[in-house]
């Protein structure tokens, strides 16, 4: 399998099948999303997932897919810092602001951030059209922070740190983003690379929520929060996986922006299964992040 996707990479069917893991992650990503929002604290939430995924991929590096080659160990290593990074930071925000305020910030910073990061390492450069496309993508994205900030209860006390992390969460997706893309090429077989992600990816949050949960007074039980692991662990591999296989076989800006999709999945899950209101305002700015995705797109 590799083989033939390493085949695919500059061709017609390489950006197609592109297009179709991007749009997959976003809809995977949108149900990660809401696994992470449920009622455990973030920390042991991250923790959870990382460990479940940790597990699942060790023997998958040690036995299944060719070994790393040596040139890859310092970019493993700088994955496994801009990635703590980003759990840290998306943890931090999600203890201190309301998550349908934080979750659209950080989504809308991180492909402005990454077209540009892509420019600079891969020479990635967007159309006319295309930039008019990440501007009504991100006006949507924001317009929905900007709604539910206005219209939503949260503690507004909180605020303005849990934005501020935010937008820092948001730095760090785009630094994963485009570091990823950037390590995934530099390896002969895609999935040694994501098989190893997923490996060491797993060192640092188990720990952390480990502590945590132990010294919590009331720690909630660990048999919900393991299978909250396990299901969360197994959409990361697809959703995660699937963007960097897509940033391998085409433009890293291009799936990034098309990534950030994600809301409008995460607004379908909320009226199909949870029974959630749209409203008009909300349908409008998503049909907003819809049609800037589109245009992105079409804009190639």
């Amino acid at each position: 399998m590799s083989a033939w996707l390493v085949s695919l990479e500059g061709t017609a069917a390489g950006e197609q099948l592109a297009l179709a893991l991007v749009i997959s992650a976003a809809a995977l990503h949108a149900v990660f999303g809401a696994l992470q929002k449920g009622r455990h604290d973030p920390w042991l939430s991250r923790g959870a997932i990382d460990c479940c995924y940790g597990l699942m991929a060790a023997p998958v590096a040690l036995f299944v897919v060719p070994f790393p080659e040596p040139h890859m160990w310092p970019i493993f290593v700088g994955v496994l810092l801009i990635h703590t990074g980003y759990k840290v930071a998306q943890a931090m925000a999600y203890s201190r602001g309301n998550y349908t305020v934080v979750y659209p910030v950080v989504r809308g910073t991180a492909p402005l951030f990454t077209v540009i990061g892509a420019y600079f390492l891969f020479g990635e450069i967007f159309t006319v059209t295309q930039w008019v496309g990440v501007v009504v993508l991100l006006t949507g994205i924001f317009g929905l922070a900007a709604y539910n900030l206005l219209f939503l209860i949260v503690d507004r006390d909180l605020l303005p740190a849990a934005l501020f992390l935010a937008f820092i969460t948001g730095g760090f997706v785009a630094a994963y983003t485009t570091y990823d893309a950037f390590g995934i090429r530099a390896t002969a077989d895609p999935f040694t690379f994501l098989a190893w992600f997923f490996l060491i990816d797993s060192f640092v949050m188990p720990t952390v929520a480990y502590v945590r949960w132990r010294t919590m007074l009331n720690p909630p039980p660990a048999i919900p929060l393991a299978v909250r692991g396990v299901v969360g662990g197994i959409v990361a591999f697809f959703s995660f996986g699937s963007i960097m296989l897509a940033t391998r076989l085409d433009k890293v800006g291009e799936a990034a922006v098309l990534r950030e999709t994600s809301p409008v999945f995460a607004a379908a899950i909320g009226w199909l299964f949870l029974r959630e209101t749209i409203g008009p305002w909300r349908l409008f700015l998503i049909v907003l992040i819809a049609a800037g995705a589109l245009i992105v797109e079409l804009g190639n």
